[in-house]
């Protein structure tokens, strides 16, 4: 039960320029808690902005640094907000996009995610990736840095998308279906992130599919992951990955030109393409032949032969292309930059994992084709 007391005034930024709102204060009769059922219904409870300008500040904050975000907020729709404002908007709808995945991914946990009916889905694809996010000192306390030495300055934000595959094209190399990609990623641990992604599969309709896929670059944590969330899944090394090993072990032996190393994989990586036993084989002669002379050579050759023995069913790249089946992890590899690097990574910038997070999830919500779904939603104001 709450009483009337009178009529105050509270003053509200909204998408055309300040106003004056006139709401009624009522007070609980028990504990004398003020109470506007005005402010709940216009969406301004407790905040100094409309839901439209909050709107456009989560927008300017997940795409550009807070503080040059004034900018376009001026010229673009008249109002003058601070870099402060934008940075609390856009981290607080952020975590409000993130609160139903939180619960998605609890429900999730328990195997209590509701059915998703969607099929006819031929192919599903679940790639993941991570990449490295510059924190706060205060967030790596504790952590080894990436060079011996000295400091740890990032933290690994993990990133993974899901997509479909109907068709191929007319020589048989397969086409991803248009506008099919999602993204989620956070910086958690490989566990958290199981569950995130499989959650995501979920909606997807990944229980429906034929055929599912995982790709990744050979981080023993993708695997793990596979392993526990999508068994049955085939799994796929990244070509381009598995030759870029190639390319490391041909650098590493004599002579040392560009020529010879050339000159060296080439056949190697026509192996790589087709035959990945003989390939194994040939490492170990070579570690072999410079076991004696050359035993740290050894050691980095036998390094790379275990990297594509215990890859080896993941990397059957011609039964994977007669399969009609992608072997790239491009599209994850582009979202680490596009979603990831070119607002989280640039000059001069330090996050908390909180505000990372917030961002991450608000990025990943428009990337998604979510963010009007959200703005539907009772919550969002």
């Amino acid at each position: 039960m709450a009483d009337y007391q009178e009529l105050r005034s509270k003053s509200v930024l909204t998408v055309l320029g300040p106003v004056e709102l006139q709401h009624p204060d009522y007070r609980c009769a028990r504990c004398s808690t003020g109470q506007y059922p005005v402010d709940v219904e216009l969406g301004v409870a407790g905040l100094e902005s409309s839901p439209g300008v909050r709107r456009m500040e989560a927008v300017v904050g997940s795409e550009m640094p807070f503080a040059p975000g004034c900018e376009p907020m001026k010229l673009l729709a008249g109002l003058d907000v601070t870099a402060k404002a934008i940075e609390r908007a856009a981290e607080a709808i952020g975590e409000q996009i993130a609160q139903p995945d939180q619960q998605e991914i609890g429900r999730a946990k328990q195997l209590a995610l509701p059915v998703v009916m969607k099929p006819n889905i031929p192919k599903m694809y679940v790639l993941m990736d991570g990449v490295q996010v510059p924190v706060v000192t205060a967030e790596t306390e504790g952590r080894t840095g990436r060079v011996d030495g000295q400091r740890a300055r990032t933290r690994e934000c993990k990133l993974g998308c899901v997509f479909t595959q109907t068709t191929v094209d007319q020589e048989g190399w397969p086409i991803r279906d248009p506008d099919a990609t999602t993204y989620v990623g956070a910086i958690q641990t490989a566990e958290e992130f199981g569950f995130r992604i499989y959650t995501e599969a979920w909606r997807r309709g990944g229980e429906w599919a034929i055929i599912r896929v995982v790709l990744g670059d050979g981080a023993v944590w993708i695997w793990n992951l596979a392993d526990q969330h999508f068994p049955g899944a085939i799994q796929i090394v990244d070509l381009y990955h598995a030759r870029q090993h190639l390319w490391k072990t041909g650098a590493l032996l004599p002579p040392q030109d560009a020529a010879a190393k050339k000159l060296w994989v080439m056949p190697q990586k026509d192996l790589l393409d087709h035959y990945i036993e003989p390939l194994v084989k040939h490492l170990h002669e070579i570690a072999a032949a410079h076991a004696d002379t050359h035993p740290e050579l050894t050691a980095e050759v036998l390094q790379e032969a275990d990297y594509f023995a215990s890859n080896a069913s993941r990397m059957r790249y011609p039964e994977f292309r007669a399969k009609g089946l992608l072997v790239g992890s491009g599209v994850v590899e582009a979202g680490c930059k596009s979603v990831i690097g070119s607002r989280l990574k640039r000059s001069g910038m330090f996050w908390t994992v909180r505000g990372a997070n917030a961002i991450i999830a608000l990025r990943c919500c428009r990337f998604n084709g979510r963010f009007e779904e959200y703005w539907e939603l009772p919550r969002a104001a």
